[in-house]
């Protein structure tokens, strides 16, 4: 039997810790997240021919009616709706656990030796909600959010490239079909929404930039200025700041979003190595690069930040970080909060964390380090962090008030 999900890599857990693991990644459906139940039908846990399990409802919402077959939503591998039976075995747990004794504990892991729980600040941040998941988002890459009306945006691998849901996850409406087209949108990587609520989305497959209205409405294609454009942020200005991967730079566009029209076009950056991730910080003006770094067959990165006349402000590299803890920390996204801190994604691990202001160097601290699968991108807002998690193909809520809702 395989599942879905794993418990965290090279640590220890309490007796507590195992028995929250085990509910939130044995004893839930990883497409719906609601928890098996043998006493409810459609929640009954159902092993696949490929060792995955599902819930029932999820396996007869994701085959064809007629074919009776589904495509496995963690290995992609075709399976027959009739061969599927009943995951007995977690059945048994779920009823041995309930009968011994109640799980009420979240896990707190202890990963590479470096204990979590008992590291975390007050600031730390407590999952709230999670939307999306299989089939709503597939192997998603990007997240943006429009704050004055709390519309959410993520850019995925499925039909309509494009997503957007409201703050409370609720899926409004999404566009971007897969083909090389005016309008249309092949292999998006990153998004970023402007203060006026135009959607922004760099696209590798025809390597372009494209602007659409909140809609889905196409505005503007910008072509022939980029390589393989990769990140984008949008900065206080409302410029558009790109990374370029294959060319090694970073782009500052200016545009007219009414009139759908290119002002300015100005490399900021060159001469960096595999640049991915971007942001800007609307307190300072400041921007912010992740470089990917090869040596031999080891790769790090490295972390350099920028003043908004894009002179270099300060720089660091995940090697240096690690000395500051026992982790080794793989930083693979970068975001400034409302108050001009930075924080970075270490996807490897599942953890986010916060490195201050910088001006005395970066102080380590994590603010997430449980439910996160395989973080790729994150939105701050006040004391809420909105982290996409291709993991399990999720948007998860954090908050450092875990009874209240983040967005209200």
């Amino acid at each position: 039997m395989a599942t879905s999900s794993c418990f965290p890599s090279g640590g220890r857990l309490s007796l507590e810790g195992l028995l929250g693991e085990i509910q939130i990644n044995l004893l839930e459906c990883k497409v719906c997240f609601e928890k098996f139940s043998s006493q409810q039908r459609e929640r009954r846990p159902q092993n696949l021919s490929c060792g995955h399990v599902l819930c029932l409802e999820c396996i007869t919402a994701l085959s064809h009616p007629l074919l009776r077959k589904l495509e496995c939503p963690f290995c992609r591998q075709l399976c027959r709706v009739d061969s599927t039976s009943h995951c007995q075995v977690l059945s048994d747990l779920q009823e041995l656990l309930l009968s011994w004794s109640p799980i009420s504990a979240l896990p707190h892991w202890t990963k590479g030796g470096f204990s979590l729980a008992t590291s975390l600040t007050s600031t730390t941040l407590h999952l709230c909600t999670a939307f999306g998941g299989w089939g709503t988002l597939t192997n998603p890459t990007g997240i943006a959010m429009l704050r004055s009306s709390g519309i959410i945006v993520a850019v995925h691998d499925g039909k309509k490239r494009v997503v957007v849901f409201t703050a409370q996850g609720k899926k409004l409406h999404s566009f971007g079909s897969k083909e090389q087209a005016s309008g249309q949108i092949c292999y998006p990587v990153d998004v970023a929404v402007s203060p006026c609520g135009f959607v922004v989305v760099t696209d590798a497959g025809d390597k372009s930039v494209k602007v659409f209205t909140s809609r889905g409405n196409p505005v503007l294609m910008i072509k022939d200025l980029f390589q393989v454009p990769w990140g984008v942020d949008i900065d206080s200005c409302g410029h558009i700041l790109v990374s370029d991967i294959q060319a090694g730079n970073l782009s500052r566009v200016k545009v007219d979003y009414t009139r759908g029209v290119i002002l300015e076009h100005l490399v900021a950056i060159s001469d960096l190595q595999h640049p991915k991730a971007v942001a800007s910080c609307h307190v300072t003006g400041n921007a912010a690069v992740i470089e990917h770094l090869a040596n031999g067959r080891h790769q790090h990165t490295r972390l350099k930040v920028f003043t908004k006349d894009f002179h270099t402000l300060f720089r660091t590299d995940s090697f240096s970080l690690s000395l500051q803890s026992t982790v080794r920390l793989n930083m693979s996204g970068v975001v400034f909060d409302n108050d001009g801190d930075m924080i970075v994604i270490d996807s490897d691990r599942g953890i986010i964390w916060s490195l201050g202001k910088l001006q005395n160097g970066p102080v380590l601290t994590p603010l997430v380090a449980d439910h996160l699968i395989h973080p790729v991108a994150l939105v701050p807002l006040n004391n809420t962090l909105i982290i996409l998690d291709s993991g399990d193909h999720t948007v998860k809520i954090y908050s450092a008030k875990s009874d209240n809702g983040p967005m209200k």
